[in-house]
Formats: C-alpha cells, structure tokens, sequence
C-alpha cells in the first residue's frame, strides 16, 4: 500500500512505494499540492497493483507517472538515464572545477558505469546503493580500497547534485560506509646511486626534468607544463604557480640546472615548452598517468624496478594492483630531504618545495646518519 509524507528541507509530497520485492522506496510527487499528490497516489496504487500480478511494464508505469506530473505542474517529467546522468555531471565538473578535480573523477565514473553494466541505460531513479556497493567492491579487489571510497565519493557528490536537480529525493550513496584501508606503501626518496643510475638511462628531456624535480622539489605535471616565459633569467628563478594548491612559486635556479637550460634551444616563442615532448604527451590526456608510465620504463631500463607484466601466472588485469614505493614523485622527497640534510630551515624548505605545513613537511623529510651524526658531534661538551 502505497501513501504519503512530507520530509524535512523539501516542499513536496512523496509517496512511499512498496516495490514488489517488499522493499519500500521514496518518489517525489513534485507537487506541493496535496490533493494532487493524493491523485498522483491513487494511480501509483494501482500500478503497484498490476506490478504485483505482472501486468505492469516500465513503460506503462513510467507514462502514468509522466502525465500525472505534467498534469500538476505544466511541465513534463525530467528523466536521464545513469550514463547520460553521470557523463553530463562530468561535463559540468570540467567548467565548475578545477581540471584536477575534474581529471581525478573522470576515470572514476567511467569505472562505475562499466560496473553497472546494461542497468547503465536505466532510469536513475533504478540506482540502488547495492548498486554502488558492488561496483565499489570490485574496484577495491582490483585497485586499492582507497580508489574504491574515492569512486563512492565522486558517486555520491554526482546524485548530490541530481538532489539539487530535482531528479532524486534522496542520495543512494550516503547509505554506504567506507572501507577500511590498509597502510599504504611509504615512499621514500631515491639514493644518490639510483639518481646516477637514472640519469645515465634517461634521454636528454628526462634528464632535464629529473633535475627540476631534484633541484626544484616540483610534482611531475608543473614541470611538464614549463614554458620559457616560466623562466626569470635576470634573476636566475623560476616563476610559476603550482596547479595541485594555486599558489605562486619563485624557486632560485640551482646551478646544474642552470646548466642544462642553458644548453637548450631559445627561440623566440615565450609560450614554447622547456620540455617539448612531455609537454604535449601531457597536454594529450587529462592526467599524467601516460608521463609517471614513462618514468617507470626508465626506472626498469636503470635496473631500480621491475618490468610490469599481465602475463605472470596466476595473475592477469584483474588482479590486485601493486603499488611501487619508487616514483618521479619519490624526487620530491629527495628535494625535500636533501634541503634538511644541508641544515636549510623548516620554514625555507617548505616554501620552495610548496608544502603548506609543517606535518606535511615530515611526510618528506628522510635526514640521513652523516647529517644526524653531524648534529649529534655538533652538541657542546657539557663537562
């Protein structure tokens, strides 16, 4: 039986529906008007009915609730598909927000909608937080549980925004708790041997950005987006704003890296890139998966890591990813350590790596024996 109710922070009347499972469902009636929320429920009533002796089809239920609705309000029924719902949302994303939220939850969405499968191309009212549970519990036993809750997150701030759309009343996802994730693999900074192995394996352009990203601190995507007017060459630094957090950076060219710029080709174009290449395999996709690809080839031709394969046995596409505690982002650690390790202060080191706290700070920092024996000898002889 199906009736009527009134929930906080709407003013329309919903109906409480008994599918013909057992299970009970909310549906707006859009209308603030109870009596024609009181027709609207007769006619739900009835399609319940016919649901129950298998006489109801999606399309004879969907027209009785249309033309009830268009009745009350003068307008039609607004009604989207999954797919189409999620893929509009994304494209909203990429005007609203920033690209690296925007790039973050692209792949994310896609991986749910490849989950849901045929039930996709239903209605988003067909949305269920089992659903999402099981799209979830896949990704988690082939990702990380970590990109699981991240997908659940970008799934619930979609339907959040259906809410405000006015095609749902309520939020399927905020149903769902977070799995527990386990401690993720710490990276560390790379040694000076791996460094030296690197630079020897690494072409020219590689070269270049490993020692920005030694010498500047700076993440992978800022240094592949380097153009000529980034550089101060009066003032020997490099000016640029850091796309993760938006703030302004001016970092003092350190002088190997002064050497290489000054052994590439100056043209006349200020908008050209520093590093050609991965400027445009950068500028190509929305994240920089296809470049950190790139430098893990280069970490295996250096011999710090293993080659990646699907065809290990006992193990495909479908199993667990690995996580490697080595990455071009592990160069951000060894700036970060190499500055403490000089004896450089807190406050200097994280203004020109960009960190913007002190607990943040230490996530980076590995001082080495040689710099904490230094210290230790530096203490005075209290006797």
């Amino acid at each position: 039986m199906a009736w009527l109710r009134k929930i906080p922070r709407s003013p329309y009347w919903q109906a409480i529906v008994c599918k013909p499972d057992g299970t009970r469902t909310t549906r707006s009636t859009r209308t603030t008007n109870k009596r024609e929320a009181q027709k609207i429920l007769v006619e739900i009533t009835k399609a319940e009915e016919a649901g129950k002796d298998g006489k109801l089809t999606e399309k004879i239920a969907r027209k009785i609730i249309s033309d009830l609705y268009a009745n009350a309000n003068k307008d039609s029924l607004d009604e989207s598909s999954i797919e189409e719902y999620f893929q509009s949302w994304l494209k909203r994303k990429q005007i609203e927000s920033s690209e690296s939220t925007a790039s973050r939850y692209t792949p994310l969405i896609n991986r749910f909608i490849g989950h849901l499968g045929n039930k996709a191309k239903l209605d988003l009212l067909h949305l269920s937080h089992k659903d999402i549970v099981k799209a979830r519990d896949k990704v988690a036993s082939t990702l990380t549980a970590s990109t699981a809750n991240l997908m659940v997150k970008a799934v619930r701030a979609a339907l959040n925004q259906a809410i405000r759309d006015g095609l749902l009343d309520t939020n399927e996802a905020d149903k769902i708790t977070q799995l527990k994730q386990t401690k993720p693999k710490s990276r560390r900074p790379f040694t000076s041997d791996e460094l030296r192995r690197l630079m020897n394996a690494a072409d020219f352009e590689w070269k270049g950005m490993m020692l920005c990203a030694i010498y500047t601190g700076q993440r992978l995507t800022d240094i592949a987006l380097l153009t000529w007017q980034n550089l101060d060459l009066a003032n020997e630094q490099l000016i640029f704003k850091a796309r993760k957090t938006g703030r302004s950076m001016a970092i003092p060219l350190a002088k190997r890296l002064k050497e290489y710029i000054d052994q590439l080709p100056a043209g006349d174009d200020p908008s050209a890139p520093l590093f050609p290449a991965a400027f445009a395999r950068r500028s190509r996709n929305n994240n920089a998966g296809p470049l950190s690809n790139q430098f893990y080839n280069l970490m295996v031709k250096a011999g710090i890591a293993e080659k990646k394969t699907h065809t290990k046995q006992g193990e495909g596409r479908s199993s667990k990813r690995k996580t490697n505690s080595l990455s071009f982002h592990c160069l951000r650690h060894a700036a970060t350590s190499m500055l403490k390790n000089a004896g450089v202060s807190d406050a200097v080191a994280r203004d020109i790596i960009g960190h913007d706290s002190e607990a943040i700070s230490r996530q980076y920092t590995h001082i080495d024996l040689a710099a904490k024996r230094k210290a230790i000898e530096a203490l005075p002889d209290i006797f």
